[in-house]
């Protein structure tokens, strides 16, 4: 009988997890020829969250739990997951219910049709705000232009199943800004896509806010290509070619006209243009060697303050 592990991060999911625990439990009683595992890492929850989980782990040995020392993020709970999981496939999903569990059969068939990565492609209900499914495209567009890996649009869901093997290479990756998302993609093996909706969320509140999501897409670009570092540097020969350029032609037209351009506000603005300019390459720059510093430091994607298994 294979065994699939399912990884859940859950972060002040109190009201969440038994009622996952119960989806999927129904999910498997009608896949006969599977066993299955659930391996919850709670993230550093303020909430009841790890209490549940200990109560779920006392009445059900498909549980098990691994509780974080403080909350290390999203993208370290599910590599955490992926770590101490032993199935012969593993399916990462969120805590929330919005990945439904009724798409697992799914996954499985397409693994076992000869897939080692199925991952799966996000479609917005409706109720979604317009800005939000923007955003989402807008970002999905960028990562693929900027960066050496191409996802799919609505493709980044961290809901997906993973062959045993592609589990093993994603072990050994010592990253220290985790972005699974485009590692999935970059990794390569036969993968295949399938669509759904997302579910509203069950209970509790998102902690995924606008500041998070920009975090999120700029480690995602800068983790994977160093075009911005070339954008910075074209842009750098640009504006230098067009100063002197700009100069030259200052200069003739006060030979020609034996007079002088004035104007200190648009000298100011020049300025303060060019600094801020330099100020964004700058950061660029930062960005990347600050990514250099914390790599180098090689500490832990996460701490384990305690597991039951």
């Amino acid at each position: 009988m294979k065994k699939i592990s399912i990884v859940i991060p859950a972060h002040n999911e109190e009201g969440n997890v038994a009622l996952v625990y119960e989806k999927i439990s129904q999910v498997f009683s009608g896949l006969s020829d599977y066993d299955f595992e659930i391996i919850f890492v709670n993230d550093g929850s303020r909430d009841q969250t790890q209490q549940k989980l200990e109560e779920l782990s006392r009445k059900y040995d498909e549980v098990k739990f691994i509780e974080f020392s403080r909350n290390f993020g999203h993208q370290p709970a599910v590599k955490a997951g992926m770590d101490h999981a032993h199935g012969n496939a593993v399916i990462s999903m969120d805590g929330d219910l919005q990945h439904p569990p009724e798409l697992i059969p799914e996954l499985i068939k397409k693994w076992e049709e000869g897939n080692d990565i199925v991952f799966t492609v996000r479609k917005y209900p409706k109720e979604i705000s317009l800005f939000k499914r923007r955003t989402s495209d807008f970002f999905y567009k960028i990562l693929s232009k900027l960066s050496d890996v191409n996802l799919t649009k609505g493709g980044g869901s961290d809901f997906r199943l993973m062959d045993a093997n592609a589990v093993e290479v994603m072990r050994s990756f010592n990253e220290d800004d985790l972005f699974l998302r485009g590692l999935t993609s970059w990794m390569g093996f036969k993968q295949a896509g399938i669509e759904f909706t997302a579910n509203e969320r069950l209970s509790g509140q998102s902690s995924y806010n606008i500041k998070k999501m920009i975090t999120f897409a700029f480690t995602g670009i800068t983790a994977f290509s160093v075009k911005p570092l070339y954008i910075a540097a074209y842009l750098g020969f640009l504006f230098s070619g067009l100063s002197v350029v700009g100069y030259g032609i200052y200069v003739i037209h006060s030979f020609i006209t034996e007079t002088e351009i004035s104007g200190w506000a648009s000298l100011i603005m020049t300025i303060v243009f060019f600094g801020g300019l330099q100020l964004i390459i700058l950061g660029i720059i930062g960005i990347y060697l600050g990514k250099i510093f914390k790599q180098v430091k090689e500490r832990p994607n996460y701490i384990i303050k305690n597991k039951n298994f």
